[in-house]
């Protein structure tokens, strides 16, 4: 079985502008490049895991080793179905859909997440939430529809169903713990102390409160 790991990564400059309000665009772009460093680091010691693709137009962030793939420019899901679909014709096996910021990923729980989906033919992470999707694990070169967005866990789990698929449903914390909303920062410092604070100084001090406005839009996930 050849396994590949499939992620999607905005240029630096454009992305986590919901972080705007307590970290400036030089700490959001840092930030942005250590979580993917730290998830092509978990990818990397991952027994599970044979290559690495990435669509981004941000080449110079890509490690050796590291295959670049276009971005058709539909939309999210529609590149990740593509890309998909070209590692298939690589000769991929399984497919592991991730996000790029999910900082607190080890190596282990890749390997654990994989081994999951392979005996479903599919396993999917939730965010914190239980709203959005963090990862997918296709074994299989069957069709499926990615569903990104809004609520997109349950749309994913739909999805599988209406394929005759009753995924896993891997609750491991590094898949949990991606970083959109400063609620998420928050609770991401709170919870690993300093894990990201030494490549992100200097750090904001002044803790995050929700107004109704944006508690309303917390589950509104960027990439869902």
């Amino acid at each position: 079985m050849t396994c590949w790991a499939l992620l999607a990564l905005k240029p630096p400059h454009l992305g986590k502008t919901r972080l705007a309000g307590v970290l400036s665009r030089t700490q959001r772009e840092r930030l942005i490049r250590v979580m993917f460093e730290r998830v092509l680091g978990a990818l990397d010691g991952a027994e599970e895991i044979d290559r690495v693709a990435v669509i981004t137009p941000a080449l110079e962030l890509l490690p050796r080793g590291v295959i670049a793939l276009d971005d058709p420019g539909a939309g999210l899901n529609h590149a990740l179905g593509e890309g998909r679909r070209q590692l298939i014709a690589r000769g991929a096996d399984e497919v592991l859909v991730l996000h790029a910021d999910l900082p607190a990923l080890t190596a282990t729980e890749v390997d654990d997440f994989v081994r999951q989906g392979r005996r479903a033919s599919l396993a999917l992470a939730a965010d914190r939430h239980g709203s959005g999707t963090n990862a997918i694990l296709l074994a299989g070169r069957g069709d499926f529809n990615f569903r990104f967005g809004t609520e997109s866990f349950a749309r994913h789990l739909n999805e599988a169903r209406t394929r005759g698929l009753e995924p896993a449903r891997a609750a491991l914390p590094g898949f949990a713990a991606d970083i959109d909303e400063a609620a998420d920062l928050q609770d991401f410092t709170d919870t690993h102390g300093s894990l990201l604070a030494p490549n992100l100084a200097p750090w904001s001090t002044t803790r995050w409160t929700p107004s109704p406005k944006t508690f309303l839009l917390l589950h509104a996930a960027e990439h869902g």
